[in-house]
């Protein structure tokens, strides 16, 4: 079938039904929400034969949805209607919700109902359950549906206005979900702060400033007068409740301009006289170890890694380097593994151009510390989303594990034509073949595990109960004991010597960061003008050639018939 996707940014979701659904053999274009007449021209150029609408913040154009079958999902079970389900769903406390793919008609959320999933909620913010609940069960949702207008089926009847399941609820204000300090026990800030987590952010005060909060966490063992900030740790600021205290990892100032920061970062004189307290519920970087297997756990928010995350990341590697061990997993977050360079510290830097320069040879540092690691097998667990510099920190690895509900985005060209680093000049070739690496890195489309798995970027495609912490235990135990672990270990040493008498680390290095200083320091402001845009949520004036092939005569791609390594 001929898709259009229309969304308001191409957003986690929107990037994996496009990987899916081109997997599935389907001719799939995005167009961004920009303006109805745009959509109106999408539609003319693209020729569907159906719109799916993953990600929207109003409505499709009536002539468009009366012409064109146009599938929209909605975050809320069937009969759920209103613009903040998930918002309004975590705020109330539910045990279960869902996702729902309609047919857009005249009203909101109403048209008949294709297909729907269920899932059981978790405490998490609001910005990881869409990651991750909400996108695997729309995607199998419109899968689903796609599969019964392919068939030939009719379309379901709307529900029943009378259906004792149709819910309508307004937008979440901030006011239904401010803070009362005096009063809110832990479990019920915890639940404010994740129904805004993402977007909007909750409105609160810090030090007699306006601020939104993100990121929060239960904060153990720690208690203090309610609504007074108590203690701090790696960035994040614990602010007392009635019953115990909370993190707040992230805040953004409501000034005009302002970024979203690590809360200790932009409250940094308040934060000097306070208590560091590691070890209480907020913990970026975890090691633990099971006999033969060391588990070296990150989760850095929204994947970003500030030049102080790479540092303390690379001191706690040579940490576990020191454990005797055989296997080492590099575990990422449940949202993301790395999405590299912190791009929101470096535009808040004095000098963004110095800022850049130190953040990337921090994490060129840590990339380096692991491709040299020849005492034992390391391995990259991918359980999240990873783009730009992430994905190239993954490959330094000796093997790489990943979830089947990964979308990985290994290029750099959409900051600005950012040349990249992490070596992944030297670690892209190895894997996935030259011809291959220059396809990946200039296309600029999201990859999803099955072409990663084809390409030799990915060794294992992990599920369920097999991205459990036990189960990935024991897969490294299995390989810490198997009788070729010697062997396997002297042939890690001897191509490393290998490689490095053909062209030493270093030489791959310099390369990239010659290109590097000219997209820092050079007289081509495109990196420091992407970076603006893409910090500030700026928004598009046109939809990349790169997604909207119906723009382009001949848009880049990744065919299914690209070479693959032998």
């Amino acid at each position: 079938m001929r898709i259009l996707l229309l969304s308001h940014s191409f957003n986690s979701l929107t990037q994996r039904l496009h990987v899916e659904l081109r997997d599935r053999g389907h001719d799939v274009a995005v167009e961004l929400d920009i303006h109805a007449e745009v959509t109106r021209e999408s539609v003319a150029l693209h020729r569907p034969d159906l719109m799916i609408a993953p990600f929207l913040k109003r409505a499709i154009p009536n002539d468009v949805w009366r012409s064109l079958r146009c599938l929209v999902v909605h975050p809320g079970p069937p009969g759920d209607r209103g613009p903040a389900a998930l918002d309004w769903a975590i705020l109330d406390g539910a045990s279960e919700w869902g996702v729902t793919v309609l047919q857009a008609d005249g009203e909101f959320d109403a048209g008949p109902v294709w297909a729907f999933r269920s899932f059981p909620m978790r405490r998490a913010p609001k910005s990881s359950i869409y990651r991750n609940e909400v996108t695997s069960c729309a995607v199998a949702a419109v899968l689903e549906a796609v599969a019964a207008i392919e068939s030939g089926r009719p379309a379901p009847q709307p529900m029943d206005t009378d259906d004792p399941r149709i819910r309508v609820r307004g937008p979440c204000r901030q006011a239904g979900r401010a803070i009362d300090w005096q009063h809110d026990t832990t479990a019920t800030v915890l639940r404010k702060i994740d129904s805004a987590d993402g977007m909007p952010g909750l409105v609160d005060s810090l030090s007699f400033q306006e601020v939104r909060l993100f990121d929060a966490h239960e904060a153990h063992g720690i208690s203090g007068v309610p609504g007074t900030v108590v203690a701090q740790c790696d960035g994040a600021l614990a602010r007392a409740t009635v019953d115990g205290a909370v993190w707040i990892g992230h805040v953004r100032k409501l000034a005009p301009k302002s970024l979203k920061l690590p809360a200790a970062k932009l409250f940094a004189a308040e934060a000097a006289h306070l208590p560091h307290r590691p070890g209480c519920g907020y913990a970026p970087i975890r090691y633990r170890e099971h006999r033969e297997v060391g588990e070296l756990a990150f989760s850095f928010y929204n994947g970003a890694m500030a030049t102080a995350n790479c540092e303390a990341l690379l001191e706690a590697y040579r940490a576990a380097l020191a454990r005797p061990t055989r296997v080492l997993l590099l575990t990422g977050g449940r949202d993301y593994w790395s999405n590299g360079i912190h791009l929101a510290e470096i535009e808040a830097a004095d000098s963004p151009a110095d800022e850049s320069w130190r953040n990337i040879n921090a994490i060129d540092d840590l990339a380096r510390a692991i491709i040299e690691t020849t005492d034992r097998l390391v391995v990259s667990v991918i359980r999240g989303n990873a783009g730009a510099g992430g994905v190239f920190l993954i490959l330094a690895a000796d093997e790489v594990w990943a979830s089947d509900q990964i979308v990985l985005n290994p290029h750099y060209k959409d900051m600005g034509n950012l040349y990249g680093s992490e070596y992944w000049t030297y670690l892209l070739p190895r894997r996935a073949g030259a011809a291959n690496a220059t396809r990946i890195t200039q296309c600029r489309l999201p990859m999803g595990v099955a072409e990663a798995r084809r390409l030799g970027i990915v060794d294992r495609v992990l599920s369920g109960e097999e991205l459990a912490d036990i189960s990935l235990v024991q897969r490294g135990a299995t390989m810490a004991s198997d009788a070729g672990f010697a062997m396997r270990l002297a042939a890690k040493r001897q191509r490393r010597a290998a490689d490095e008498a053909e062209k030493p680390l270093q030489s791959y290095r310099d390369e990239e960061l010659r290109r590097m200083k000219l997209n820092f320091y050079g007289f081509d402001p495109s990196y420091h003008v992407a970076r603006y845009n893409f910090i500030h949520k700026v928004p598009k004036s046109r939809t990349p050639l790169t997604i909207a092939g119906h723009r382009s005569r001949r848009a880049p791609d990744r065919p299914v018939g690209m070479a693959v390594p032998s």
